[in-house]
């Protein structure tokens, strides 16, 4: 590791801990060249994911993007952001662990759709409606026949 004062490129490790819930390990170490202190912190490196829009267009992954989508959904419900949280984490875990790393929106719609439907119905209608582009009552009938199954 560089040291950020001097650039020696050589230092030893005084300190090892865990930050951010085990995300990241904090050391501290010392120049052996100018005896100075400083931090590094060291993190697992991921392969960004990529989504492709129903147009085509490749972007990358925004999990915010998707937390407000299930916090409409969710919205007036008894839904903690906690749990819509887990929820985003939970898809975001399963695409991180795929071999692949770009998916199609609708496969990540999809995927949030099933876990949807395990914490709220209506959550899972008012995604679905929006998702799938509900144009109708035909279609919300549809779909509610489906979730009854």
């Amino acid at each position: 590791m560089k040291c950020p004062y001097c650039s020696y490129t050589e230092s030893k490790v005084c300190d090892s801990r865990p930050a951010d819930d085990g995300e990241k390990i904090r050391r501290r170490r010392e120049c052996l060249k100018c005896g100075r202190r400083f931090t590094t912190y060291e993190v697992v490196e991921s392969t960004p994911i990529v989504v492709i829009k129903r147009n085509g267009i490749r972007e990358p992954f925004n999990r915010e993007k998707l937390i407000n989508g299930v916090f409409r959904a969710c919205e007036k419900r008894a839904i903690s952001i906690e749990k819509i949280e887990k929820l985003v984490d939970n898809v975001e875990y399963t695409l991180q662990s795929s071999l692949e790393k770009e998916f199609k929106s609708v496969y990540i719609g999809e995927l949030v759709l099933s876990l949807l439907k395990d914490l709220d119905q209506v959550a899972y209608i008012r995604f679905a409606s929006v998702y799938r582009k509900f144009e109708d009552v035909n279609s919300f009938l549809e779909e509610l026949k489906n979730l009854n199954k």
